[in-house]
């Protein structure tokens, strides 16, 4: 068959630094390839240079950069933009920054369709509703008047998916197209995008979940400093890789059988220890009772989307909390915080009302609670250093706040250097690090973990979960833990919590929700878990150091 994409000795710097040196590959229509490796490696800058979105500044060189029988070399910013979306497709990971957030996705998603002249008003109309309704959005009707930050974050992706497929394009490259998706909703994405490729189109998958990887790719090139180390057919590399790095990245993955075991090489962490009030054992450090909370939609009706929550975190433990997106996770752990107001039932946090008393009366113990959010570079002051992010996190009364700030450092593995930079200038691991320190800040003893390693790639993931398993054995931290990741989830937590439609439907220890789930959705949602299935991951001995 004749290449859909050709691409040959493809370079791509940036003033006096190379970024992508010297890659090749090609690629057929009905065919995937997985471009995988760590945030830095080159992957997304890559899949940017295919669609003309590397900017005015880069110098983009290559022997052979052809898109069915066209060169791309030189193409001016109008001839791409016909391109884009009507030939190839563009999924791009961070759905809250490339969404407008003030147009409803309706009018996103038909923005695409119309500047490519598709068909009358009420065609496209009808095109929108069905691709919403493909992509797995519930309620298309009343989703289309919603802006994104009205949806959660696996319906804004969704909606991302749907924009860029819209034209049926011949390409689709997907950089982390479902790293904020629940396993259901990805299996359901993961089918569609398969529906695609059988249909003809080609697909260039980049993703650092290799389960995923081993369910779509044909062929898979494995990036490193900006050179593709290893490439070939999927099942032969993720089952016998040649190159160190490929196998130190497989090694990495969270799973059932990591449980117990470190993900990263290297010693563990010694942090100093804390001392902390004696507390009663058989009291929970948080204790929800009967959580309620309704929200009135666009449409003026009311939704329940916490609905009788009720659960228990002992001192020293991590209970994990999944479901699908929209099931009540992230609100659940927003009353946990006391940042949203519950309509029914309380929250005790070490035995004591937190959720039922005034905000004036939380603001003494609000040092005993913290939280780790999804993704730092938006919850950081973007004008602030890290000695300024972490010193504003510090209880008052700290008597000598830069020692402090150098201690939280050195428990999260940051040295010195890193005090003066801003979030821009550190790389993805390093980021959420400084959020771990953050949340470390005020000495609690309840971290909330909403998704923290979510938008990290595999062995920076395994050093952080690695991180906060070794700070709370020396802290005697506890965790709530939420993540649609059921891997994660199983290696991190003593017991799971299952939300659906926010009820509880399934409580219990790891072991037991993840080997023997009792309730059909708990069942449904393993069974959806994607697996790597050509190889059983063995650790080895022999590794290469991963960027943090």
């Amino acid at each position: 068959m004749t290449d859909l994409l050709r691409v040959e000795n493809l370079r791509v710097g940036f003033g006096d630094t190379e970024v992508v040196k010297g890659i090749s590959f090609s690629l057929e229509a009905g065919r995937c390839l997985a471009i995988v490796g760590e945030s830095g490696s080159g992957k997304s800058v890559t899949a940017r240079t295919l669609v003309g979105l590397t900017g005015g500044r880069s110098q983009v060189t290559a022997d052979a950069l052809e898109f069915d029988g066209r060169d791309l070399r030189g193409l001016r910013d109008r001839q791409w933009r016909d391109i884009r979306g009507r030939d190839i497709g563009f999924i791009l990971q961070d759905a809250l920054v490339s969404l407008d957030q003030l147009r409803p996705i309706g009018k996103e998603i038909d923005e695409a369709l119309r500047l490519h002249r598709y068909g009358s008003r009420e065609e496209r109309r009808k095109r929108v509703l069905h691709l919403l309704d493909e992509v797995g959005i519930p309620e298309p009707l009343l989703r289309v008047r919603q802006l994104p930050h009205e949806l959660s974050g696996g319906q804004r992706q969704r909606a991302l998916i749907a924009s860029a497929i819209a034209l049926d394009p011949k390409l689709i490259i997907a950089d982390e197209p479902t790293t904020a998706l629940d396993v259901t909703v990805q299996a359901r994405i993961l089918h569609l995008l398969e529906r695609i490729r059988d249909d003809g189109s080609a697909l260039i998958l980049i993703s650092h979940d290799l389960a995923v990887v081993a369910r779509m790719a044909d062929e898979v090139a494995v990036m490193r400093y900006g050179e593709i180390v290893e490439r070939g057919d999927a099942r032969e590399v993720l089952s016998n890789p040649q190159h160190a790095y490929t196998r130190a990245l497989l090694d990495a993955i969270p799973s059932t059988h990591s449980k117990g075991t470190r993900l990263s090489p290297g010693t563990p962490h010694v942090a100093p220890v804390v001392e902390r009030a004696p507390r009663a054992a058989d009291t929970p450090v948080l204790d929800a009772r009967g959580l309620v909370k309704r929200y009135a939609g666009p449409d003026g009706q009311t939704r329940t989307v916490v609905d009788d929550v009720s659960f228990e975190l002992r001192a020293g433990e991590t209970l994990g909390v999944v479901g699908e997106s929209g099931s009540g996770k992230t609100t659940t752990a927003r009353i946990a915080l006391a940042l949203t107001e519950p309509d029914g039932g309380e929250v005790l946090l070490n035995g004591e009302p937190w959720t039922a008393v005034p905000e004036k009366a939380r603001r003494v113990r609000r040092r005993e609670i913290s939280v780790i959010y999804q993704d730092p570079l938006s919850s950081f002051d973007p004008r602030w250093s890290v000695d300024q992010i972490l010193a504003d996190a510090l209880p008052p009364g700290v008597r000598d706040p830069r020692k402090r700030v150098g201690e939280l450092l050195a428990l999260v593995g940051l040295e010195g250097e890193h005090r003066a930079r801003r979030p821009l200038q550190l790389s993805g691991g390093q980021r959420q690090r400084v959020a771990i320190a953050r949340a470390l800040a005020p000495d609690p003893s309840v971290i909330v973990c909403d998704e923290p390693v979510s938008a990290l790639d595999v062995s920076i993931q395994a050093q952080v979960l690695d991180l906060l398993t070794d700070l709370q054995e020396q802290l005697g931290l506890s965790y709530l833990f939420i993540s649609h990741d059921l891997g994660v989830i199983h290696h991190m937590s003593d017991r799971v919590l299952v939300l659906n439609e926010g009820k509880v439907v399934e409580t219990g220890t790891a072991d037991e929700v993840f080997f023997a789930p009792r309730e059909p959705y708990t069942r449904a949602l393993v069974a959806a878990l994607p697996r790597l299935e050509p190889r059983q991951v063995v650790r080895h001995e022999e590794a290469v150091p991963a960027a943090t």
